[in-house]
């Protein structure tokens, strides 16, 4: 039970990036009241939320309807969350884990920020949803890793929450070097998970076994 919880908690935290997260608020609500954050921070965390507990609930169902096998799944989520951590522990943004360069553009024209960008693509973007399609499936059904599963995303949409409502402090303390080597670290446990799932899904697909009986 806790390890499949530290493994949820360890993966999620990477790929949506608290930190990341209420730097991108207070950059993006600069002139708000402390009500008007305090309610888009949380709007965008329960949209968030939603999004990926219908992935987590109906993920599932739309792969074995598209004809998406478990060891598929493992091995694609690894090649995605690889590439999510490469550019984690060399500090680049992606399309995986922020917002584009398009986007950007976007969001500066909207008033309303909760939904885009903030719940999606900076808390639930799509190496978070690839994450919870993943460790669900992983799950295979079992009550109590699914728990885990959801308590470390839950956790992580929490701590998201709490940073996003003493943003300006945490951009004033940890500055662009500070969210830096957080993001190194876990973009470091990151990659070993995603290898990990590569390993998985390859050895699950029977691929090295034909290869091997054809020799």
């Amino acid at each position: 039970m806790l390890e499949p919880a530290l493994i949820a908690f360890a993966t999620f935290f990477a790929t949506v990036g608290p930190p990341d997260v209420a730097i991108a608020f207070a950059a993006l609500t600069p002139k708000a009241s402390a009500a008007a954050r305090r309610r888009t921070a949380v709007r965008a965390v329960v949209i968030a939320g939603g999004i990926l507990l219908f992935f987590a609930v109906l993920g599932k169902p739309v792969l074995t309807y598209m004809g998406i096998s478990l060891p598929a799944l493992r091995t694609a989520g690894g090649i995605l969350l690889l590439l999510i951590s490469i550019d984690m522990v060399f500090a680049r943004s992606s399309g995986g884990t922020s917002t584009t360069d398009e986007e950007d553009a976007e969001s500066i024209t909207r008033k309303d920020v909760s939904v885009f960008p903030l719940a999606t693509p900076l808390i639930a973007g799509p190496g978070t949803i690839g994450a919870v399609l993943l460790l669900v499936a992983d799950a295979h059904g079992d009550a109590l890793r699914l728990a885990a599963v959801a308590a470390a995303m839950a956790a992580v949409l929490v701590i998201a929450l709490a940073l996003m409502l003493v943003a300006a402090q945490v951009q004033k303390r940890l500055g662009v070097t500070g969210v830096h080597v957080l993001s190194r670290v876990f973009g470091i446990l990151l990659a070993a998970l995603a290898v990990q799932f590569l390993f998985d899904g390859i050895r699950a697909s029977g691929l090295l076994t034909g290869l091997t009986g054809g020799t």
